[in-house]
């Protein structure tokens, strides 16, 4: 079990932003197909710990264009991060910083809130200097997709907040 806690540091900056990235999401049968969602670069120093919290909502309209009822569309989703000044922007490597989170949405159902949290602690090698980019990703699959489907990203129920602990000077 890994324990990660803010004690002995002190509240260097609180960062946010409504920004929604994507608009939808494609639907398909594969797991791995992720999309950004919402994205914050924030400060970070080794050792600092990065409180995060994010929103997000799709909407599932499969089958409406057709004048079908549609299916029901399973999304995962989760936190990311990677180095902005690595020198290879978002194509460098990237990380999962938060647990696996999912769940299913049917046009009943029609909207599906997502919203995941973590602290991550920055690692001790991380460069002097270096900003982090926080980033919430998100896959919409199902075994009955239809190519060409794909679920809304509600653009004004986004919302991710980071707030970063630090060693005090």
């Amino acid at each position: 079990m890994t324990i990660c806690t803010t004690e002995g540091l002190v509240l260097a900056g609180e960062y946010g932003t409504d920004e929604v990235t994507a608009s939808v999401l494609p639907v398909d049968l594969p797991v791995d197909t992720w999309r950004t969602v919402s994205r914050l670069v924030v400060p970070a120093v080794a050792g600092d710990v990065l409180s995060v919290s994010a929103r997000a909502r799709v909407t599932n309209d499969t089958g409406r264009s057709r004048g079908t009822a549609g299916y029901t569309v399973g999304v995962g989703y989760h936190l990311w991060a990677y180095d902005c000044d690595s020198g290879q922007g978002s194509s460098g490597p990237w990380w999962r910083i938060s647990s696996l989170n999912g769940d299913n949405v049917d046009r009943v159902r029609h909207h599906m809130p997502l919203h995941t949290s973590t602290l991550y602690r920055v690692p001790d090698d991380w460069p002097p200097g270096h900003r982090i980019v926080v980033v919430l990703r998100a896959d919409a699959h199902s075994t009955a997709w239809v190519s060409g489907d794909t679920l809304t990203v509600d653009q004004a129920y986004g919302h991710m907040q980071v707030r970063r602990w630090t060693h005090p000077a």
